[in-house]
């Protein structure tokens, strides 16, 4: 029985049906065409003047700085969040979870809309908080980490809560057991436990802030050397030096391609578990 059971898993494996293998290969070309098209445009003898030229300078310090700040500043505010959402049963639970989330299908535009009404010069709270303060968000670099915090925290909280329900709770227990404070239980034990998990979800968060453009054009500007990151570079230079653009560009993609390829694999396992 065995024998017939394993020719014909052969059978399978060496015949797949074509209509799919047709279609899947029409879907990989959706996503390697454009690829294929950027690299024929580019100039590949120019490419280390371009990278080294100012405004790719410039945007890819900003975007670094800005990108590392709004990880961590996700990573502060996200990890007690996930524990929340994952571990305390509150009124509403499902709504927050809903809103948290909500950034990571929500038009970017529309999130730096958002953030402007609510912390411009007139926004709800951006308007107190300059009367106090002198203190304005838009269209400085602490508005780009926020905007880009806005955007990008959301896949940290989503990869570490899926790590917080799918945790063994018998090692906090027997922590607990001991006299270990919850607070004690949740530094020595907890976090040390999801530390993968949080690895792939601040470097998610990192990569989506990096690459952030609609809600920082329109939360935070784009004035070079104040607000300007790559993907603003990119924008303004295919107007005028498309060979800056193409460099730019390819920053970009060898950034997201590096660390999607490294973090895959995590990333679908904590968001099968989520």
């Amino acid at each position: 029985m065995t024998g017939p059971v394993r020719s014909v898993r052969r059978r399978v494996r060496q015949r797949p049906p074509w209509p799919l293998v047709l279609l899947g290969a029409s879907g990989a070309a959706v996503f390697v065409v454009p690829l294929v098209g950027l690299a024929t445009r580019t100039p590949w003898r120019d490419l280390p003047h371009l990278v080294a030229s100012d405004i790719v300078v410039d945007a890819l310090r900003l975007s670094l700085i800005t990108s590392l700040a709004s990880a961590a500043v996700s990573v502060v505010l996200g990890v007690p969040l996930a524990w929340l959402l994952a571990r305390v049963e509150f009124p509403g639970r499902h709504l927050v979870r809903a809103v948290v989330t909500l950034p990571m299908v929500l038009p970017p535009v529309v999130g730096g809309a958002a953030l402007l009404f609510a912390l411009g010069r007139r926004g709800v709270v951006g308007e107190p908080l300059n009367d106090a303060t002198g203190f304005l968000l838009p269209f400085s670099t602490w508005g780009v980490v926020v905007a880009n915090t806005f955007v990008a925290m959301p896949f940290l909280v989503v990869t570490v809560e899926g790590a917080f329900q799918g945790l063994d709770r018998r090692y906090e227990s027997a922590a607990a057991t001991m006299g270990a404070s919850r607070l004690t239980v949740f530094r020595r034990v907890t976090l040390p436990m999801i530390g993968p998990s949080l690895r792939a979800g601040a470097v998610l968060a990192w990569a989506r802030a990096l690459g952030e453009f609609g809600a920082t054009i329109t939360f935070a500007g784009n004035l070079r050397g104040r607000t300007q990151t790559m993907p603003l570079a990119v924008f303004l230079a295919l107007e005028h030096d498309r060979e800056a653009a193409i460099a730019l560009s390819l920053l970009l993609i060898a950034v997201a391609f590096v660390v999607l390829v490294a973090l895959r694999d995590r990333w679908l396992l904590t968001s099968g578990r989520h």
